[in-house]
């Protein structure tokens, strides 16, 4: 299912897009934001992209309609923390060089609505690290609202420990926040 705003297509990824996964994956800030080192080949992106985001049903490729350019990724997978079919947790990333233009908003945007209003879910969960304060502020555009600090919660590729910020939205706080 394409999911289509003013000014993306999110799209189901395809084979032909490592080289695309690989530019936007490499960078040194992407992937840390999100707990996974930064993609060091593009054979390592081509992996990635068999095992982790083809023949997914809700996870998107978020493609710039103006040019087709690949930008980055977006989708709601289950959320390991709830046993709840209506549940899903919501996960994102985007190459550094669209930072800052409002893309990530819009594609969440996106996501909710295919997730509440087309999937029937009930809640979407989502999480970010502390100290990732552009995410934080996506998820408080698109409605989702602060239910505690997870601690010690995530082992990262460098050893590192992090904590996690949890955040939920519904249907009604999407709506609110997304004039649907």
């Amino acid at each position: 299912m394409d999911l289509y705003t003013k000014r993306l297509l999110l799209r189901p990824f395809r084979e032909d897009d490592a080289e695309a996964l690989y530019e936007y994956s490499k960078g040194p800030n992407v992937g840390p934001n999100a707990g996974w080192k930064p993609h060091e080949s593009l054979i390592e992106s081509a992996d990635i992209l068999r095992v982790v985001f083809l023949n997914q049903p809700s996870v998107w490729a978020i493609v710039r309609r103006a040019d087709g350019r690949l930008m980055g990724s977006c989708g709601i997978i289950h959320d390991p923390k709830r046993e709840n079919e209506a549940a899903r947790m919501l996960g994102y990333a985007m190459g550094e060089d669209y930072w800052g233009c409002g893309y990530m908003t819009e594609a969440v945007g996106a996501v909710l609505r295919a997730g509440f209003f087309e999937m029937g879910l009930e809640l979407i969960s989502a999480t970010c690290y502390p100290d990732n304060a552009r995410s934080r502020r996506v998820l408080e555009k698109c409605g989702f609202q602060y239910e505690g600090m997870l601690h010690r919660a995530e082992k990262l590729y460098n050893g590192e420990i992090k904590d996690h910020l949890c955040f939920f939205c519904t249907p009604q706080d999407a709506k609110n926040a997304l004039s649907v």
